[in-house]
């Protein structure tokens, strides 16, 4: 466990500066028509969700996915938007922080009790660059948190997942969205129009994707409002989810 306080002063993103103005949209379920996994993911890794289901968003949300998820389909009959992960509550952010923690130290070599402090603190920068500060405060609360984030890839027409080049929450170099946009191997280039293709449908119904990771997206939360900000700053726009209790 941390001192999250001094943790979310460190590791601060500028997407959360932007101000909230809730809207009090409720969670719903995210319907049928997506790709689920289940169990979920984190489930299956011990997280707890206290007995709700893991696969609920803002109903705003939900309604521009179904848009996305039309136009895929528009080009590529029967392929569908297979949902990873999607309304986070703050103890599975937290339960996820720490795993990723424990996993790193283990496939450095070390052991957690025997880190030095510069070690520890390599280790959090590592988990901090994928995961949020699992934060209580309301100006500050996890992209996932809000149930207006979503980590998706795609499904084609035999319900196989798409191949994009790396794995959903990969702690590596590949993670990054344009990773393999200068590459000229085959393989590379398909791995990479997959992700454009993901981009295109996504941000074509609204969604801003997350500037260090291929599969988060995100529609009314502080990092989209953010995102949004920079691409156009003559129409600035403010944050209408906040954390969901």
């Amino acid at each position: 466990m941390t001192n999250h306080l001094a943790v979310k002063l460190i590791f601060m993103k500028p997407y959360q500066q932007v101000p909230i103005q809730e809207c009090n949209e409720p969670l719903i379920a995210i319907p049928p028509d997506f790709a689920l996994e289940t169990p979920h993911p984190y489930e299956k890794l011990g997280a707890n969700y206290a007995g709700k289901s893991p696969y609920y968003l803002r109903q705003g949300v939900v309604n521009c996915l179904l848009k996305a998820q039309t136009q895929l389909q528009i080009h590529h009959p029967g392929w569908r938007i297979q949902i990873f992960d999607a309304y986070r509550p703050v103890t599975v952010q937290q339960f996820m922080v720490d795993y990723t923690f424990n996993q790193a130290v283990t496939a450095a070599g070390l052991v957690e009790s025997e880190l030095s402090v510069t070690q520890r603190q390599d280790v959090w920068e590592q988990v901090y660059q994928l995961w949020a500060v699992p934060s209580l405060d309301f100006t500050t609360p996890p992209p996932h948190s809000t149930g207006a984030a979503v980590d998706v890839t795609l499904v084609d027409c035999t319900g196989a997942i798409v191949n994009m080049g790396s794995e959903i929450d990969e702690m590596s170099a590949r993670s990054h969205p344009d990773y393999f946009a200068n590459s000229t191997d085959p393989n590379f280039i398909k791995y990479h129009s997959h992700r454009l293709l993901l981009l295109s449908i996504m941000s074509g119904a609204g969604f801003q994707r997350h500037q260090g990771e291929w599969w988060h997206f995100s529609l009314g939360d502080q990092m989209w409002a953010w995102l949004s900000n920079q691409a156009n700053p003559d129409h600035l726009v403010t944050a209408k989810y906040g954390r969901v209790m």
